[in-house]
């Protein structure tokens, strides 16, 4: 009996050993081989109940009169919660103005259905104090919704939170009439959304509409996750004498210094990159500590409109690894994965895959220099920029051009996968010469098996 249940017990200890090996040997991995923390698993949402007392805005003065700027009305409320404790800043049904707005620890939003929190159309409702913008430390306008080391701090719908950018969008254009060199930041605009750093962030379920610039800017936060947002600018017809132009600078996501970040099952349409991943810009870019790497960064199950990328590096960026763009689809991107890569910036892509996206493009791999109000200047020791290990794997696309890629002295372009892909190619100028040491398996275009 007792040779029996030693024998058992050996067998237990087996199956489970054998267990633990296959969940080991099966772990979903970042590119470069790393776990994935069990963190990205969660998309449940924040339940707002538990975030505190409600504190509704009409409760406390502010009136339901959308026809009048009530920023002092509402920071009172915001503050009055972080005074006492803390809790959700509720927007009832209506449509209430503000310039920028600041959260505290503790405090959160939320926009009931039928409410609307809406930006100011003019520029001095918004604060000018010590920024992020494109790139750069520098002193620039509030966002509407901001918030500052608010660790916890969430933001929910299903309500609106409303840009208003028609009279920006339209000066924007009309600066770039008087001077096509006109940059972004000569146009005074505000963003929807600014988070900076912070720690276990999520933005849910909420529509983010209409922003005069870059509709949702996270910079040197962690843990951030953005989910079942609804996230729109138009792409045209919002300037009456050039109505091909749409909401100039409008990005859906920038993503700015930051690790462990997760967009889930997302819609996006803006007249810019939906995703984006900034870090940094000039030649000395890498050596600023306010500027950094992106890492840890998963965008899944999104659809989008018209954008102009789907997922975009740079052009403000330094270095990001560890990406992956999965289970997606897009209607009319112009591009799918764009490497933009800035002469005058040190920049390192690395270890980003993108895999099981289906739809329709206009390109789909773009890697090309990015000139547009660059800055070059003398470096002896200037790094040569590199992208290396970027795998596009089970890619199922209609496609104008799938392989957009240009070769230059001022970059290196490495080990590249091309894996289980079948695309309709109109251009047809797939060339595994372009990049080092690529690794073609089973990529299928126009019906023909490449090498």
């Amino acid at each position: 009996m007792r040779n029996y249940l030693f024998l058992m017990l050996m067998v237990l200890v087996a199956i489970t050993a054998d267990s633990k090996s296959k969940k080991k040997q099966t772990q979903p991995t970042f590119p470069d081989g790393t776990a994935i923390p069990a963190w990205f698993n969660d998309t449940t949402r924040v339940d707002m109940s538990k975030l505190g007392k409600r504190y509704v805005v009409t409760d406390y003065g502010v009136k339901t009169d959308s026809t009048i700027v009530q920023t002092e009305a509402l920071q009172h409320v915001i503050d009055l919660a972080a005074s006492e404790g803390g809790g959700v800043v509720t927007i009832p049904q209506g449509t209430f103005l503000s310039g920028s707005l600041f959260f505290r620890q503790g405090t959160h939003l939320q926009v009931l259905e039928g409410g609307k929190l809406k930006g100011s159309d003019r520029i001095r409702d918004f604060r000018l104090l010590d920024s992020r913008m494109e790139g750069q430390s520098i002193k620039y306008f509030a966002a509407l919704v901001n918030a500052d080391n608010v660790d916890g701090f969430t933001i929910a719908g299903p309500g609106t939170i409303d840009g208003n950018g028609h009279l920006y969008w339209e000066e924007f254009w009309i600066r770039r009439q008087f001077n096509r060199q006109c940059t972004n930041l000569e146009a005074m605009r505000p963003r929807l959304t600014y988070i900076s750093n912070s720690t276990n962030v999520t933005v849910q379920d909420v529509r983010l509409v209409n922003s005069p610039f870059w509709t949702n800017h996270v910079y040197h936060s962690d843990h951030v996750r953005y989910m079942g947002c609804y996230i729109y600018a138009p792409t045209e017809n919002v300037f009456a004498a050039e109505p091909q132009r749409g909401a100039p600078s409008s990005d859906a996501i920038d993503i700015d210094f930051c690790h462990d970040v997760l967009v889930h099952g997302c819609y996006m349409n803006v007249n810019d990159d939906a995703v984006v991943l900034k870090g940094g810009k000039g030649t000395w870019a890498d050596k600023d500590p306010k500027n950094g790497p992106n890492y840890n960064i998963i965008i899944q199950d999104c659809t989008y409109g018209k954008v102009h990328g789907c997922l975009t590096l740079g052009s403000e960026s330094v270095h990001d690894y560890n990406v992956i763009l999965r289970r997606c689809h897009a209607e009319d991107a112009n591009r799918v994965l764009w490497l933009k890569m800035r002469p005058d910036t040190p920049q390192h892509y690395e270890y980003v895959t993108v895999e099981d996206f289906t739809g329709s493009c206009n390109s789909f791999l773009v890697v090309r220099p990015w000139t547009q109000f660059f800055k070059p200047e003398d470096r002896e020791d200037m790094p040569l920029s590199q992208c290396n290990n970027i795998t596009l794997r089970r890619i199922n696309m209609s496609c104008k051009n799938f392989f957009d890629v240009g070769a230059s002295d001022k970059y290196r372009l490495v080990d590249f996968m091309f894996d289980n892909c079948d695309v309709t190619d109109e251009k047809c100028a797939f060339d595994s010469s372009v990049i080092e040491n690529t690794v073609v398996n089973k990529l299928k275009v126009n019906g023909t098996l490449m090498k």
